[in-house]
Formats: C-alpha cells, structure tokens, sequence
C-alpha cells in the first residue's frame, strides 16, 4: 500500500496545485474585478455591425473573407513546428514534400494577394 502511494505522489501533489492555483485565480478574478464596465465595452460586436439590429440588414462580406484566409494560412503555418522539430532526423523525401507543401502555400498566398482580398479599402 505504501508503494502505491507513493507511485502516485506526484500526480496528487499536481493535482491539488493546479486546483489551489485555479481557485487563487478565480477568487483574484472576483476581487479585481471591475464593477461599473462602460456600456460600450460590454457591448456585443460581431462581423462588423451591431448583434441586435435586423437579420436582413447589408454587411460587409470582407469581414468573413478575412477571418477565413486567416484561419486557413494559420492552419497551415502550423504544420510548420512539427516538422521543424523533426528536422534533424527527416529523410529528403520529408523535405522535399514539404518544400511542395510550402509552395502551394506561397502560390495561394500570391493568387490572394493578386486578387486583393489582403486589401482593405
């Protein structure tokens, strides 16, 4: 029984800090807090114009356009890390596919850019 108890130590020591550093937090939250927040701030905002006013009313689609090139390059970029990670040990075919992947991701960048969806007038 003793050694069991201490195989599993460290997770208990783990976990109770990461429960009394989650309520020091959350109660630091509480008393810091602002109580008066100005109208505006708290306000909601989304896409560009007021949450609450008419469903069939116009919007700017550049809005949309962006966030989704941003997620998309983003996303992409992120395959990134793992493979520089992995550099050392990587075979030339690893390399190689990825200087295509890269490519195609600089082509569509260029293909963007072209098109001027990176432009906001």
């Amino acid at each position: 029984m003793q050694d069991l108890l201490s195989d599993y130590a460290p997770i208990l020591i783990f976990l109770a800090m990461a429960i009394g550093l989650g309520l020091i937090l959350i109660l630091a939250a509480v008393i810091v807090a602002v109580r008066n927040p100005d109208p505006e701030k708290v306000s909601a905002y989304e896409c560009g114009f007021n949450a609450f006013d008419d469903a069939r009313m116009k919007f700017d689609v550049r809005f949309y356009l962006v966030s989704i090139l941003f997620i998309i390059f983003d996303l992409e970029i992120a395959f990134l890390f793992p493979w520089a990670v992995a550099f050392p040990e990587m075979s030339m075919t690893a390399f190689w596919s990825m200087m295509v992947f890269l490519g195609v991701l600089t082509i569509g960048f260029a293909y963007e850019w072209k098109k001027g969806a990176l432009e906001w007038e």
